[in-house]
């Protein structure tokens, strides 16, 4: 008959695994997402007047002029067409990447 031992291992081998299971998470979860978020508020403070932008919704835009609030901005849609929006509703990536200046072809 085969018996099968039950490991029992040591309170310290499974603290040590538990500590290294939780700075692994934070390692590749919560740190990227910190610094991004750190990123896109710095990017969102330093919008100014006449900064093409994207919206979270999709809506392409001209910074007209940042609000005395300081947390809205007017966005020019159109010629003559002006929307108030949250700065927070900016998409930096998309912004971004309507920004960055085109690459000639080959």
């Amino acid at each position: 008959m085969i018996l099968l031992q039950t490991g029992s291992q040591s309170p310290t081998s499974m603290m040590f695994i538990l500590g290294a299971m939780i700075l692994v998470f934070w390692l590749f979860m919560i740190r990227p997402q910190a610094k991004k978020a750190k990123q896109a508020k710095e990017f969102q403070q330093n919008l100014q007047k006449g900064t093409k932008v994207v919206t979270i919704a999709g809506i392409h835009g001209t910074i007209n002029k940042v609000n005395d609030d300081n947390t809205t901005i007017m966005l020019e849609t159109s010629p003559g067409s002006y929307i108030k929006i949250e700065k927070s509703a900016i998409s930096q990536e998309w912004s971004q990447q309507l920004n960055k200046p085109a690459e000639p072809a080959k």
